[in-house]
C-alpha cells in the first residue's frame, strides 16, 4: 500500500494519514497492523478520552468517556480502534458491575470492528481498506482467546443494554475471521449452549439477533451444527417460522430458514435427527397456499423459495441413499408430496416458486417406488383432466416457455423415470401401435417426445431425446419393443421405424445440438441390446455415415459430434452378435483400420470425456446450465460413456480368437449369473419365509407371555382367596365359642333363603323325574311279566323237552338278576331322596326358628359376613349332591336303556321259541295222548284219596283244572 493516501476529517480539522510497508506497535499488547499504519497528527480529543477511561476513579466521568468514544467510533473508526480497544477490553473486564458502561464499550468495539457501513460515509477507494481493517481489528481482538469467553459470559446477561450489543459484536467477529472464532466457542465451556438460550429470549430484537448469529456460528462447520441440533434447534426455529405466520411471515422466517439449511446442509447426522423427531410433518403447513393467492409478496416468495430449497436438502440425490428413501417416504406419509403437487398443478404461482417446485417434487420421487406411482396418478384441473406428466412434458417441448423451467421439466421426467420400470413401460407403451389413441381426442406422453424430436427447435430436440433415452435406460425389453414403433412421415410414403429416423435426421446435417441429443439416444439404444445393433447395421447408410463423420478434420465444434459417432459405432461393434454376415465385429474392426485409422478412432473417441461440458453434466443429476447453447451433454449419459470408453478401446484392438474366447466368457458368466439370480430368488423366498415365521414366532411367544402372566395372577389370587377363607374359617371357630348353637341360625339372610328355594325346586323336580322313572320301570316290569308268562306257558308245553331247550329258562333268569339290580339302585335312590328332604326339612325348621328369632338379629348382624361363607359351602355340597343325583339319573337312564335293549332280546328270542314250538307239535301229539292217560289216573286216585278222607288243596285242583282246560283246547285245537 505504498503512496496509498487517505484524507479524513476530524472535529473541524483536516489531516493527512500515510499507509507504507511497516510493522508498528501501538502501546496494545500484541497489536501489529500489518498494513503498518502512521499516523502523522493524532486526534486530541480521542487521547484525552482514552486517558479519562484509563485513569479516572469516578465511574461518572469513565462512562462519560466511553459514550464520547462511541459516538466517535462510526467516523472515526481507525483512530478509535488503534488508541481505544485497549481500554475498551479493560472496562468489560473491570467495570461489569455497570450495565450502561458496558453497553457503551460493546457498542463502540462493534463500531469499530463491523464494516457494515453505512454508504454514504464510504468512499470508492476506501472499500477494501475498510474489509481490511474489520478483518484485523477482529484479528486483534481474538489474539486473545479470554476476550471472547469474557464477550459470552457477557452474552448471558439478561440486561438488554448489555446483551443486545454483546450479540451483535460476536455476529461481526464471526463475520470477519470465521473459523478462529468458532474454534475458540467450540472449545469454550457451554459455549454454544449459552448461545443458543438467546432462541428463548422474549425480546424479539435478541432472538432475531441470535439467529443471524447462529447463522454465523453454524456455517461450514459440523460438530458445531451437531452441537446446535442437539440443544432442541428444530423445535425452536419451528415454533418460531409457525409465530411469524409460515410463508407469509418476515425477514425473521428467512433467517431461520437459512440457519435450518446450515444446519442439514450435508449433515446425515442433523438429517436423521430431523426425520427422527419427527419435524418433516411440520414442513407440511408451509406450502398450503391454495390457489386464491392474488399477490405474492417478494417476502413471501423468498421464504416459500427457502422452504423448497429445504425439501431439496432432505432429499438430495447427494445424500446417503438410505437417508434420502426414508425422508421420501415420511413426506409422502405426512402428504407433504401431495401439498407439494397441489402447489404443482395451481393456476396462480409465481415462476420462480413453480420452477422450484417442479425440482423439488423431481427429487422427493426420484428413485421412490412409491412416490413416483403417486406422481403418475396425479392429473391436472383440465377439462378433460390430463395427467401432470403430460402437461409438464407440453412445457418442456414449447420452445416459448422459459428456459429454467424446461430444464426442471426434464429434470423432474428423469426423476419420475429412475430406477423405476413401471413407468417406462408406461411412457414406451404410449408409442407402441396397440396403445395409441386412434380417435386423437387425447396427447399421450409418447406423441410429446417424439414431436419434441423431431421439431425445429433444437432445445426441443435435445430434451425430447434424452427424455426418451432415461425411458429406456437399463430396460433391454423396452429396448426392443421401442424398435416396433413406426413413424409416418409423409402422405404416400411408407412409414418408418423410429430408429431409423433418427439415423435420417442425422445425415441431414441439422444443428449440432440436435445431433449430440440424437447420437445419445442411439448411443443409449443400441446399448446392451444386440437385437437393436442388429437393426441399425441393416440400414446400409449408417456405417458410411459414421466412418465419414470419424474420418474427417472438422472445427471444435464438430469435434464432440465425431466423439459421440465413434462412441455409436465402437457400441454397434462391442454388442454385435455377428448376425449379419456383411457387418461382423472383425470387418467392422477391419473397416475403422483402413478408414480411420485405431489410434485416430482412440483420439476421437476421447473427445467426449475431455469437453467442459461433460465434465459440468457429471458433476450431479440435475441439468443446470447457463445458457441453452451450453445444453450438451446428460448426467446419465456419462455415467454410460465412462463405462463403454475403456471396453470399447480394448474390443477395437481385440483380436478374432479374443472374441471367441470373450463370447464364452461372457456366456460362462451369462449362465453364472442366471444360476447366481435363481439362487438370489431362492434365498429371497427363504428370507420372506424366515421373516413370516419369526413373525409368527414372535406372536406366538407374546401369547405365551401374556397367558403365563394370566395364569400367575390366576393362581396369586386362587392363594389369596385360600388365605382369606382360611382366615375366616380360624375367626369363625372363635366366634362359634361366644355364641350358642341356636344363634347361628340368625345368619339366614335374602341370598340364602333363595338358595334354599332353589334347592327346593330341584328336590321337586328330582322327586317327579324319580315318578317317572318309577313308572317307566313299571312298564318294563309288566313287559317282563308277560314275557315271563308266554315263557312259562311254552315251558309247561315243553316240559319232556326241558332239559334238550334251557335257553329260555336261563334268559329269564337274566332278566330276573337285571330286575333285582333296578330295584336296589331305585331303593338307593329313594334314600338320597329321603336325605335331601331330611336337609330340606331341617332348613325349613332353620328358618322357622330364624323368624322366630328375627328381632335380635340386629345383635349378630356383625358375623353375617363370617358365616355367609360356611352357608355357601353347605349350599356347594347340596349342588354337588344334586350334581351326583343327576349322574345317578344318567346312570338309570342307561339302565332303563339296556333293559330296553333286554326286551328286544326277548322279543326276538320269543318269536324263535314261537317257531320251535310249531316245530314241536309234531311231537306234541304223541305226548298229548300221555297225558290224557296221567290226567285220567290223577282224577281217579284224587277220587280216592278224597273218599279215604285225605284233604287235596284247592290250588291244586284249580291248576290240574286249569292245565286240564288248556289240554282240552289244544285238543279241540288239534281237531279243527
Amino acid at each position: 500500500m505504498a503512496g496509498f493516501a487517505v484524507n479524513y476529517a476530524l472535529m473541524g480539522s483536516r489531516y493527512r494519514v500515510s499507509f507504507f510497508h511497516c510493522e508498528h506497535n501501538f502501546g496494545i499488547p500484541g497489536l501489529a497492523v500489518c498494513c503498518g499504519v502512521v499516523l502523522h497528527a493524532w486526534t486530541p480529543q480521542i487521547q484525552k478520552l482514552c486517558d479519562r477511561v484509563a485513569s479516572s476513579t469516578l465511574l461518572d466521568d469513565r462512562r462519560d468517556a466511553v459514550r464520547a468514544l462511541k459516538s466517535l467510533s462510526k467516523k472515526y473508526r481507525l483512530e478509535v480502534g488503534i488508541q481505544a480497544m485497549e481500554h475498551l477490553i479493560h472496562v468489560l473486564q473491570t467495570d461489569r458491575s455497570d450495565s450502561e458502561i458496558i453497553g457503551y464499550a460493546l457498542d463502540t468495539l462493534y463500531n469499530v470492528i463491523s464494516n457494515d457501513l453505512e454508504e454514504e460515509e464510504q468512499e470508492e477507494n476506501l472499500t477494501k481498506q475498510v474489509d481490511d481493517l474489520g478483518s484485523q481489528f477482529t484479528e486483534i481482538f481474538i489474539k486473545q482467546q479470554e476476550n471472547v469467553t469474557l464477550l459470552l459470559t457477557l452474552v448471558e446477561e439478561f440486561d438488554f443494554h448489555v446483551r443486545w450489543p454483546g450479540v451483535k459484536l460476536l455476529t461481526s467477529l464471526l463475520k470477519q475471521q470465521g473459523p478462529q472464532v468458532q474454534q475458540i466457542i467450540l472449545v469454550s465451556p457451554m459455549g454454544v449452549s449459552r448461545l443458543m438460550d438467546l432462541l428463548a429470549d422474549s425480546r424479539e430484537v435478541i432472538r432475531n439477533d441470535g439467529v443471524l448469529l447462529l447463522q454465523q456460528l453454524t456455517k461450514s462447520n459440523a460438530a458445531i451444527q451437531k452441537i446446535v441440533a442437539f440443544e432442541n434447534a428444530f423445535e425452536r426455529l419451528l415454533d418460531i417460522i409457525t409465530e411469524e405466520g409460515n410463508s407469509d411471515g418476515g425477514i425473521v422466517v428467512e433467517d431461520c430458514l437459512l440457519l435450518l439449511q446450515n444446519l442439514l446442509k450435508n449433515n446425515n447426522s442433523n438429517q436423521n435427527f430431523f426425520k427422527e423427531g419427527s419435524y418433516i410433518q411440520r414442513m407440511k403447513p408451509w406450502f398450503e397456499v391454495g390457489d386464491d393467492n392474488c399477490g405474492w409478496s417478494a417476502q413471501k416468495v423468498t421464504n416459500l423459495h427457502l422452504m423448497l430449497q429445504l425439501v431439496r436438502v432432505l432429499v438430495s440425490p447427494t445424500n446417503p441413499p438410505g437417508a434420502t428413501s426414508s425422508c421420501q417416504k415420511a413426506m409422502f406419509h405426512c402428504g407433504l408430496l401431495q401439498q407439494l403437487c397441489t402447489i404443482l398443478m395451481a393456476t396462480v404461482v409465481p415462476a420462480v416458486i413453480l420452477t422450484e417446485t417442479i425440482n423439488t417434487v423431481s427429487e422427493v420421487i426420484r428413485g421412490c417406488q412409491m412416490n413416483q406411482d403417486y406422481f403418475a396418478s396425479v392429473n391436472a384441473p383440465s377439462n378433460p383432466p390430463r395427467p401432470a406428466i403430460v402437461v409438464l412434458l407440453m412445457s418442456m417441448v414449447n420452445e416459448r416457455q422459459p428456459f429454467v423451467l424446461r430444464c426442471a421439466v426434464l429434470y423432474c421426467f428423469q426423476c419420475f423415470l429412475y430406477k423405476n420400470q413401471k413407468g417406462q413401460g408406461e411412457i414406451v407403451s404410449t408409442l407402441l401401435p396397440s396403445t395409441i389413441d386412434a380417435t386423437g381426442n387425447s396427447v399421450s406422453a409418447g406423441q410429446l417426445l417424439c414431436g419434441g424430436l423431431f421439431s425445429t427447435d433444437s432445445l426441443s430436440n435435445w430434451c425430447a431425446a434424452v427424455a426418451l433415452a432415461h425411458a429406456l435406460q437399463e430396460n433391454a425389453t423396452l429396448k426392443e419393443q421401442l424398435l416396433r414403433v413406426q413413424l409416418a412421415t409423409s402422405i404416400g410414403n411408407p412409414p418408418v421405424s423410429l430408429l431409423q429416423q433418427c439415423t435420417n435426421i442425422l445425415s441431414q446435417g441439422s444443428k449440432v445440438q440436435t445431433r449430440v441429443g440424437l447420437l445419445m439416444l442411439l448411443c443409449t439404444w443400441l446399448s446392451n441390446c444386440s437385437i437393436a445393433v442388429t437393426h441399425f447395421l441393416h440400414n446400409p447408410a449408417n456405417i458410411p455415415f459414421l466412418t465419414g463423420q470419424i474420418a474427417e478434420n472438422l472445427g471444435e465444434e464438430e469435434q464432440l459430434v465425431q466423439g459421440l459417432c465413434a462412441l455409436l459405432l465402437g457400441i454397434s461393434i462391442y454388442y454385435n452378435d455377428n448376425s449379419l454376415e456383411n457387418y461382423r465385429k472383425e470387418k467392422l474392426k477391419q473397416l475403422i483400420e483402413k478408414r480411420i485409422g485405431r489410434e485416430n478412432f482412440i483420439e476421437k473417441l476421447g473427445f467426449i470425456s475431455k469437453h467442459e461440458l461433460y465434465s459440468r453434466a457429471a458433476q450431479k443429476p440435475q441439468p443446470s446450465f447457463s445458457s441453452p447453447d451450453h445444453m450438451m451433454f446428460d448426467h446419465e449419459f456419462t455415467k454410460l460413456v465412462k463405462e463403454l470408453e475403456g471396453v470399447i478401446s480394448k474390443a477395437i484392438y481385440k483380436s478374432s480368437e479374443e472374441d471367441k474366447k470373450e463370447e464364452e466368457v461372457k456366456k460362462t458368466l451369462e449362465q453364472h449369473d442366471n444360476i447366481v439370480t435363481h439362487y438370489k430368488k431362492v434365498i429371497r423366498e427363504q428370507d420372506q419365509e424366515l421373516e413370516e415365521l419369526k413373525q409368527r414366532i414372535n406372536t406366538l411367544t407374546s401369547q405365551n407371555e401374556q397367558l403365563q402372566a394370566t395364569v400367575t395372577q390366576q393362581v396369586s389370587q386362587i392363594q389369596q382367596h385360600k388365605d382369606q377363607y382360611n382366615l375366616l374359617k380360624v375367626q369363625l371357630g372363635k366366634d362359634t365359642q361366644h355364641h350358642n348353637s341356636h344363634s347361628d341360625t340368625f345368619q339366614m339372610n335374602g341370598i340364602q333363603m333363595e338358595e334354599v328355594s332353589k334347592l327346593k325346586e330341584e328336590l321337586e323336580e328330582w322327586k317327579s323325574k324319580h315318578e317317572l322313572l318309577q313308572g317307566q320301570l313299571r312298564e318294563k316290569e309288566s313287559v317282563i311279566e308277560k314275557l315271563k308268562s308266554s315263557h312259562l306257558e311254552v315251558g309247561t308245553t315243553e316240559q319232556s323237552s326241558q332239559t334238550s331247550k334251557p335257553g329260555g329258562l336261563e334268559h329269564t333268569n337274566e332278566l330276573q338278576k337285571e330286575l333285582e339290580m333296578l330295584r336296589t339302585q331305585i331303593q338307593l335312590q329313594s334314600a338320597e331322596i329321603s336325605k335331601l328332604q331330611i336337609e330340606n326339612q331341617k332348613l325349613q325348621a332353620t328358618n322357622t326358628s330364624a323368624d322366630a328369632v328375627s328381632g335380635d338379629s340386629g345383635a349378630t348382624a356383625a358375623n353375617n359376613s363370617e358365616l355367609e361363607g360356611q352357608l355357601e359351602q353347605e349350599i356347594k355340597e347340596l349342588k354337588s349332591e344334586v350334581k351326583a343325583l343327576s349322574e345317578e339319573k344318567e346312570s338309570l337312564k342307561q339302565h332303563l336303556d339296556s333293559s330296553s335293549s333286554t326286551v328286544a332280546i326277548l322279543q326276538d328270542e320269543k318269536s324263535k321259541l314261537q317257531q320251535e314250538v310249531a316245530e314241536s307239535k309234531k311231537e306234541q301229539d304223541d305226548l298229548l295222548v300221555l297225558l290224557a292217560d296221567q290226567d285220567q289216573k290223577l282224577s281217579a286216585l284224587k277220587i280216592k284219596l278224597k273218599d279215604l278222607g285225605v284233604p287235596v288243596e284247592d290250588e291244586d285242583d284249580i291248576e290240574s283244572g286249569d292245565q286240564g282246560d288248556e289240554d282240552e283246547d289244544g285238543d279241540e285245537e288239534e281237531q279243527d
